[in-house]
């Protein structure tokens, strides 16, 4: 059985969150908080960043987005296939999340990675928190106009890591009742049993 490796406040969260949706037969092992970057686990995935999906064979699948990829191509309807018309969307979706909205992250994260004094950092954190408000403004309002409670009008992946992307707005300056929308989904996806399993396997708690 594939095992699937994540870690408390990490984008890990939203395979996780797959997984229970699907039913599908894979693992979920809870790190601590360090353990990924330990010899054990930089073994299965070098990077040392979760969430990393380790098949019996022993191949590793790593990133969020083809992760969840292999999920609904593995295990999920045929909603979740590529060809289909939600499909094509939650690909983009997706790319967009993780390598726009999750990447903007870094200058609120690890500002000392793009600047050195402490002025120039602050001017990062204050660009960044910028960019994110675009972005979740951006996202609020692509749900509000979905016609449903869905991120793309139906219960898909994208839900999963904008759940994600929508608890990390506690983390920054950022007010959630600026993203109405976005404010809505955390509670309903907080409501719903898969997601809740989730938490409880990473060790996390709902967002009050």
């Amino acid at each position: 059985m594939p095992t699937l490796y994540t870690m408390p406040g990490t984008c890990s969260l939203a395979p996780n969150i797959a997984v229970a949706w699907l039913d599908a037969p894979v693992e979920v092992e809870a790190m601590a908080y360090g353990d990924h970057k330990k010899d054990a686990y930089l073994a299965i995935n070098d990077k040392g960043k979760v969430p990393a999906l380790r098949f019996d064979d022993g191949d590793v699948l790593t990133e969020a987005a083809a992760i969840l990829a292999w999920l609904g191509a593995a295990h999920g309807s045929d909603g979740y296939a590529r060809d289909t018309v939600l499909g094509r969307r939650e690909a983009e979706a997706l790319s967009y999340m993780t390598s726009e909205v999750h990447a903007t992250f870094g200058g609120h994260f690890h500002p000392e990675n793009f600047a050195e004094s402490d002025s120039a950092i602050e001017e990062v954190r204050r660009k960044t928190y910028e960019k994110l408000d675009g972005h979740y403004k951006r996202m609020n309002d692509i749900l509000r106009d979905s016609d449903g409670d869905w991120y793309l009008g139906m219960r898909g992946f994208a839900d999963t890591f904008l759940y994600v992307l929508t608890r990390w707005i506690e983390k920054t300056p950022l007010a959630y009742d600026d993203y109405p929308a976005l404010k809505q989904h955390m509670a309903q996806m907080q409501a719903d049993a898969g997601v809740q399993l989730a938490l409880k396997r990473q060790n996390m708690e709902p967002i009050e």
